[in-house]
């Protein structure tokens, strides 16, 4: 029996999604068949609302429904410290931590040769421009310990030096509840360069 095209569109957009396989996006495409007709046309507009309401904060690439972020908007933080993320996610991780009460700059990715992005598709003139603007003591890189991760980080280090700031990179080790038996080498060589006086 040949599929049905409306459910087989549907499940071919699911699928594009992270993490789902073609059997999840069949069973939600058959979930979503199940549903009454205004949970079903509440979720189609809230997906359309994805688009239409969130953009990028103009400041400090962060995403967005107001004019600026709250981020930005918000005088009570730290105007002197500013970290630099890979990505909006990555931002939310921090603020869930609160451990940080400075100011963000979003790149929107890393320099990755193998995907076709370099430097100029990442957002480092306005991060340079907001330096030369601001009152920035310290920036801290924060991108992820991955290749990508660690060209970017090294290519802002350079660009960085002729400022006067004391740039950082996020110190990498064992999680919380680690068993060191359990963890791999560069994890315990990352933990051993990050260590600190107590």
């Amino acid at each position: 029996m040949e599929k049905l095209k409306s459910l087989e569109r549907v499940e071919e957009s699911l699928a594009k999604l992270p993490s789902v396989g073609k059997k999840s996006a069949e069973r939600m495409a058959y979930a979503m068949l199940d549903m009454d007709e205004d949970s079903l046309e509440e979720f189609s507009l809230a997906i359309k609302e994805l688009k239409e309401k969130i953009h990028v904060c103009p400041i400090c690439g962060n995403l967005t429904e107001d004019e600026i972020c709250e981020i930005c908007s918000d005088t009570s933080r730290d105007q002197s410290t500013l970290l630099v993320v890979s990505h909006p996610k990555d931002l939310l991780a921090f603020e869930k931590a609160e451990g940080f009460h400075g100011l963000y700059h979003v790149l929107g990715g890393t320099i990755s040769l193998s995907k076709g992005k370099g430097v100029e598709d990442l957002s480092i003139n306005p991060l340079i421009k907001r330096i030369e603007e601001g009152n920035f003591k310290e920036v801290i890189i924060a991108t992820n310990p991955t290749i990508d991760g660690e060209t970017t980080a090294l290519y802002l280090a350079k660009i960085l030096e002729k400022y006067p700031l004391n740039v950082t990179r996020i110190a990498y080790g064992l999680p919380m509840g680690g068993n060191l038996d359990y963890t791999d080498s560069m994890t315990i060589s990352k933990a051993l360069e990050g260590r600190r006086k107590i």
